[in-house]
């Protein structure tokens, strides 16, 4: 008997059926992001990454253009398993001739949707409201009237190239907005920043599209680098926003205050949102965008989402990017890790632990949440790598693929 076979009796007897998890997990789409194969750099040309975003670190091989940026995408997807999707920001529009972000249009993706199409792939946009030269002195809040109003011409832009995304693909495109604006230090007026981000808002969402090609999402932080005391999309901002306009809340869990976990706020948000999305990263002291490991928190956020019964209604997608390590493996680790984590859920005894619970049998409960973690997982998840023919020493073809197309690029 293979080790799988064995593997799915010990999880028969502790009442947790393995192909069940199998057959579920390989269809929760992960949207994948494209900026950790460039470092945020997009195709404008701007070089200059603003807005409180930096990427540290100088491996060689970063992506340069969009046949360099795909082709080491289509490389890292040979060794993902399971649904997905890719995730862009406005900045890695293609185009012959530039077009300012304002001015950017739906057929300037035309090539990332036939990219999407051959490889059966959903995509998820970002306006770009960074590394601009209008992004300086704010961006939706801009107390500027002609910087704001570009701004917000850039959302409308891009929420109009969102639904013809979702429309030519046919599944939703998600559309999420996230401003860096905010104030270094102790600011003297809070509200009006904010109300000048509302009324942005409320202007590029005036403009509707069908709910069946467009998901709009808006995204908080709780600081940043050059906005450590005020940030004007906070968390209370976005929430009750998103509550009154019925758009969705995106939670990056970086985004919050490290003693916060964004796992105990999704069956918050889901008991008052038909849909929630994610940003899932690894913030080390801060928003610093470490690659994602296979840790308690994530463990904890896919917990959350299988134990809610809420795959179709929690979009997620990952946002991390690390210039010190191979790009190309730092997709295929996080992708993983995130697919890793929803298999491992849906491994656990999810009805016994929530009936251990609600009858106060603690003792038990913490018992058999241990004994989770002594189970044959790792078995279980080689047999989904198989399945999906995902398998083989995949560290072995990145430094090979390093070594004859990476380091060619410098």
């Amino acid at each position: 008997m293979n080790r799988y076979e064995e593997a799915k009796k010990i999880y028969a007897a502790f009442g947790v059926d393995a192909e069940r998890a199998l057959e579920k997990v390989k269809n929760i789409p992960v949207s994948m992001h494209c900026w950790q194969g460039d470092d945020v750099g997009g195709f404008e040309g701007a070089g200059e990454l603003t807005g409180g975003i930096q990427t540290t670190g100088n491996y060689p091989g970063k992506a340069r253009n969009f046949e360099e940026l795909t082709a080491d995408m289509d490389f890292a997807f040979r060794f993902i398993p399971g649904k997905k999707r890719i995730n862009l920001h406005a900045s890695y529009a293609v185009t012959d001739k530039k077009a300012d972000r304002d001015a950017l249009l739906p057929e300037h993706f035309d090539r990332w949707i036939e990219y999407a199409k051959v490889r059966n792939l959903g995509i998820d946009m970002n306006p770009t409201f960074f590394s601009h030269p209008l992004s300086a002195n704010g961006t939706l809040s801009a107390a500027d009237e002609n910087v704001r109003a570009f701004w917000v011409r850039h959302g409308k832009a891009v929420r109009k190239i969102s639904a013809y995304i979702g429309e030519k693909l046919g599944t939703p495109c998600l559309c999420n907005v996230w401003i860096p604006d905010g104030l270094k230090d102790v600011p003297a007026d809070r509200l009006a920043p904010r109300a000048r981000l509302k009324k942005s808002l409320d202007e590029i969402y005036a403009d509707k599209y069908d709910k069946k090609y467009i998901v709009d999402s808006v995204e908080s932080k709780v600081f940043g680098i050059g906005m450590e005391s005020y940030t004007v999309g906070s968390f209370e901002f976005y929430m009750n926003y998103a509550a009154k306009n019925g758009i969705c809340c995106l939670l990056d869990n970086g985004h919050f205050h490290p003693t916060e976990t964004v796992s105990d706020k999704i069956s918050s948000m889901l008991l008052f949102n038909d849909k929630l999305a994610l940003h899932v990263t690894r913030p080390v002291r801060w928003d610093s965008d470490h690659v994602v490991l296979f840790d308690d928190e994530l463990k904890e956020i896919a917990k959350e989402i299988i134990f809610a019964g809420a795959e179709e209604k929690v979009l997620i997608g990952l946002d991390y990017f690390d210039a010190s390590i191979n790009r190309v493996a730092a997709w295929i680790v996080g992708m993983r890790n995130m697919q890793k984590a929803l298999l491992f859920a849906l491994l656990m005894p999810q009805e016994k632990m929530k009936t251990l619970q609600n009858a106060g049998e603690f003792t038990e409960l913490m018992a058999v949440s241990e004994r989770v973690k002594e189970m044959p997982f790792g078995d279980v998840w080689e047999e989904y790598l198989r399945r999906e023919n995902v398998g083989g020493d995949w560290l072995a073809e990145v430094k090979k693929y390093e070594k004859e197309v990476l380091l060619g690029r410098n």
